[in-house]
């Protein structure tokens, strides 16, 4: 018996365990696109500033039915062509659960996140693709642990994905101090990011009218951006995302350098995507 190599390995270490083909990029981009449009609609349509409130209560719904068969098609394509085994399927699962349990350890304390570091650590090892989905799976884990389950929770699993898949498009050279220096910088920023995208989603029916920070339907982008950027500066930047970021910062400072060795060899035991051929050795010369 003998094994080939791993098809989803790369000479730069990374094992891409979700290798994604091209019509499964397509589906990821046009998802991505769609789901941006929904957390940016206040600055792009003149809504009826009436219907403001109701805006979200109808289109949650749609978006976490549109995430959702794209995240499971993603998963069947793969494991039907063979690009996610069933090892591979155990990691998402076991990363999720830790994922999820990990979460109720910080949430709603000063904005300590638990869970994002994993999410940046597993999307650095695994590659983009599973990065992707491991954010999905672990946040919608953690709404079912927590009852957390609500209107926020497709825009929190798309934002979550993001992070994923962007570690796994991480540039692969940087190793040892280098690559945790990089993995910290880029918890950073999207700790920051995803607090900008979550309160983008809520904000034009968070404080209601009148206000400064209030969202004004029909008013020019350049105005709403200015009124949504001191929101989220006041309400959120100073306070959960810096501490959504220093979460970040300590964890994968601290713990990055044990995770990513873990799992490294763990995927190096596992051999993802490996194809085993049975048959006769050859004896060699006699």
């Amino acid at each position: 018996m003998s094994a080939t190599a791993a098809p989803g390995r790369r000479e730069d270490g990374r094992v891409d365990v979700l290798r994604l083909r091209w019509r499964s990029r397509l589906t990821l981009v046009f998802a991505s696109l769609a789901g941006l449009a929904m957390f940016v609609w206040p600055l792009l349509v003149t809504p009826d500033p009436a219907a403001v409130g109701m805006a979200h209560a109808s289109d949650a719904p749609l978006i976490f039915v549109a995430i959702l068969p794209v995240l499971v098609a993603i998963v069947l394509a793969e494991v039907a062509s063979g690009g996610l085994d069933a090892k591979a399927l155990a990691m998402l699962g076991v990363l999720s659960a830790v994922g999820a349990a990990l979460r109720p350890i910080g949430a709603g304390t000063g904005g300590v996140e638990t869970v994002f570091f994993l999410l940046v650590l597993g999307g650095r090892v695994f590659g983009p693709g599973f990065g992707f989905v491991l954010g999905s799976t672990t946040l919608f884990a953690s709404a079912l642990l927590t009852g957390g389950v609500g209107p926020w929770l497709p825009f929190q699993m798309l934002a979550s994905s993001w992070v994923g898949l962007g570690a796994g498009l991480l540039p692969r050279r940087p190793s040892g101090r280098a690559e945790i220096a990089m993995l910290v910088a880029y918890g950073i920023v999207s700790a920051y990011a995803f607090g900008f995208l979550m309160n983008l989603w809520f904000w034009p029916f968070a404080i209601g009218g009148g206000t400064d920070l209030s969202f004004v339907a029909g008013a020019p982008v350049l105005e709403n951006l200015q009124r949504f950027v001191w929101f989220t500066f006041l309400t959120s930047t100073i306070g959960w995302d810096t501490g959504r970021a220093l979460t970040n910062a300590v964890a994968i400072t601290v713990l990055g350098p044990a995770v990513l060795a873990a799992l490294r060899r763990a995927a190096r035991r596992a051999a993802f995507g490996a194809r085993r051929e049975f048959g006769a050795r050859d004896p060699g010369p006699t």
